[in-house]
């Protein structure tokens, strides 16, 4: 199994980063969190799980070993795969995460995509013990540029939502704060898409 990928960064997409290692570039899906993590920078260490499947191989990369912890506990409740976990880590960051789970705040998991109810119940039920709230909150310096629309919209075509809703989401909510940074913008636009 893959532990990191130590590299340059090639191309960067809020959901994906190609890491270039001695020529040869990895394709990586991320979070939100993470592609916050790698902006601005030339090259970083992504933490990695490898998803190894009958119809394909898959490389999830993670900033660190707390994100990528999560996501395989996230993984290994029923009902649970690697885009939906990816998806609740591009919600909320690990910290907040582990604040939901541990409180049990079912209500706060449901406005993720693509999680109901019961589905919030049972990764509640099931992590509640393996959990431990860490503390450690990241905050990052996120300069803002005049594609941030454009790109927020971007990362919610790529994360599977249609073109047309993601475009009246994020232009609804940069009217309302038009200082928000990538991040913002595709963690508003979650909760209400």
């Amino acid at each position: 199994m893959i532990d990191y990928i130590k590299g340059d960064i090639a191309e960067l997409t809020p959901a994906s980063a190609t890491l270039d290692v001695n020529g040869i570039g990895y394709f990586i899906s991320i979070s939100l969190n993470t592609y916050s993590a790698l902006e601005n920078k030339a090259n970083e260490k992504l933490f990695i799980y490898e998803s190894i499947r009958e119809d394909a191989h898959q490389l999830f990369g993670f900033i660190n070993k707390q994100e990528r912890e999560l996501f395989m506990h996230l993984i290994s409740v029923s009902g649970i795969g690697a885009s939906t976990a990816r998806m609740i880590l591009s919600s909320m960051s690990p910290s907040e995460l582990e604040v939901v789970i541990s409180s049990g705040n079912a209500d706060m998991l449901k406005t993720v995509k693509g999680i109901g109810l019961k589905t919030a119940q049972r990764v509640i039920v099931d992590l509640k013990d393996k959990i431990k709230v860490s503390g450690n909150h990241e905050k990052g310096d996120i300069t803002i540029n005049s594609e941030t629309a454009n790109e927020a919209i971007a990362a919610l075509v790529m994360l599977g939502f249609n073109q047309a809703p993601s475009q009246k989401v994020v232009s609804k909510l940069m009217k309302d704060k038009p200082d928000s940074t990538i991040e913002q913008v595709i963690k508003a636009a979650l909760k209400i898409l």
